[in-house]
């Protein structure tokens, strides 16, 4: 049986552009997904998937085809958006979480899931890089510990302990912003 996926690398390596297109136009929506996890501004995001898919391009030759494409595919785009926010980082772009007034004037069940997913990006941003992906791909990405070691190369024990430790560090962050019963979590 044929993997349309081998033979697009194959011929994408041999030079054959329309190949390769073939390989985004498959795998563009999933990684725009996974990058809108990394910045939430929309012209950052196409900038990344594009970041993703030129590394891609050039590092064609050293997939091994031992997994399907769309897990290496994703491992380069998880590196690609966390060294996104290693550099951003160095920049230190944070925003107030009391520039969401609209946790303050909404009852505590009417936070519309947008602007939910704008706090928890924010309270995402005050953390660390790592904690950040650990929580990320966990929860917003839904892998679970082996898939996060898999793609970011930590061990499994790691990943749990990073996890937990990230899970504490968004907490205490939300409780000092008094936003921690506004989003409806528990204790």
């Amino acid at each position: 049986m044929q993997n349309p996926d081998f033979d697009d690398i194959r011929a994408s390596i041999d030079g054959d552009g329309e190949a390769y297109k073939r390989l985004m136009q498959r795998y563009q929506a999933d990684i725009a997904r996974l990058m809108w996890r990394f910045s939430r501004d929309r012209n950052i995001c196409e900038r990344l998937v594009q970041d993703v898919f030129v590394e891609v391009y050039f590092s064609l030759n050293s997939f091994q085809g031992k997994a399907p494409f769309v897990h290496w595919l994703r491992k380069i785009a998880t590196r690609t958006g966390y060294k996104f926010w290693k550099h951003r980082d160095k920049q230190k772009e944070i925003v107030s979480l009391e520039d969401f007034d609209f946790v303050k004037q909404q009852p505590d069940d009417d936070i519309e899931s947008e602007k939910a997913g704008e706090i928890i990006y924010s309270l995402l941003g005050r953390m660390g890089r790592a904690d950040r992906l650990v929580l990320t791909l966990m929860y917003l990405e839904g892998l679970t510990i082996e898939q996060i070691a898999d793609q970011t190369g930590w061990t499994r024990a790691a990943v749990k302990m990073r996890a937990m430790r990230a899970r504490k560090k968004i907490r205490r962050i939300a409780e000092k912003e008094n936003i921690w019963e506004k989003l409806g979590w528990t204790k």
